[in-house]
């Protein structure tokens, strides 16, 4: 049984379900910027990666109108969007667990860096939680391996197995693996419909549920 010491979570996806928020903010800047057509294959693959590089890739937008819509996107998301949200259940229990024990805990997320804190104040998650890092609004940066960097290096943590960075999407295990860490896969967010991805990064563990994800983290 791994012995994880410092442990990084992905928000979206991982330890909240954050899809309605994400979803309404996205209808709503496709909205702004004149785009009717589009799946909800591609909502999904939406959430994950940095929004400009989001609307970049999926909907075919130069730079400056992904910074546009981006801009568009976080108009609603601040507004209404970062509350329409939820912690997976058992989620507060793995977080009072794992604080308890004594175990490092950290947020590192795509998303904008207000945002996270304000969702991780209103879920009181900020009790149990030593740092956090996500994105700028500039976009620059926000890869997920520079962010656990960014993470790292802030928090004079060394690359080691007993790092693990848990998170639904392949981005959050390229992420580890750019880092020279640990990667644990959740099946139950969002990232895991792309399972070719996934196993491409071959993650350490791959957990189906919250419990799971406790009994690996815990020990």
């Amino acid at each position: 049984m791994p012995n994880y010491t410092h442990i990084l979570f992905d928000l979206d996806g991982t330890l909240t379900d954050s899809r309605p928020g994400i979803s309404n903010s996205l209808q709503y800047a496709l909205l702004q910027m004149k785009i009717d057509s589009y799946s909800e294959e591609i909502m999904d693959r939406f959430i994950g990666p940095p929004l400009q590089d989001g609307f970049r890739k999926l909907f075919g937008l130069d730079e400056p109108n992904a910074n546009l819509a981006t801009a568009h996107f976080r108009t609603y998301f601040g507004d209404r969007g970062w509350h329409e949200n939820e912690p997976y259940p058992g989620i507060h229990e793995l977080l009072e667990a794992l604080h308890r024990s004594g175990k490092h805990v950290y947020v590192v997320t795509s998303k904008l860096e207000k945002y996270a804190q304000m969702i991780i104040r209103h879920f009181d998650f900020d009790r149990y939680i030593d740092d956090l890092v996500g994105a700028e609004a500039s976009g620059k940066h926000s890869g997920k391996g520079q962010l656990i960097a960014q993470l790292m290096d802030r928090q004079h943590i060394p690359a080691s197995a007993s790092v693990v960075m848990v998170g639904d999407t392949h981005y959050d295990l390229i992420g580890a693996k750019e880092n020279a860490i640990s990667g644990i896969a959740v099946s139950y967010g969002y990232g895991y419909g792309d399972q070719d991805a996934f196993s491409a990064c071959n993650p350490d563990f791959l957990v189906d549920t919250v419990g799971e994800l406790a009994g690996l983290l815990l020990g």
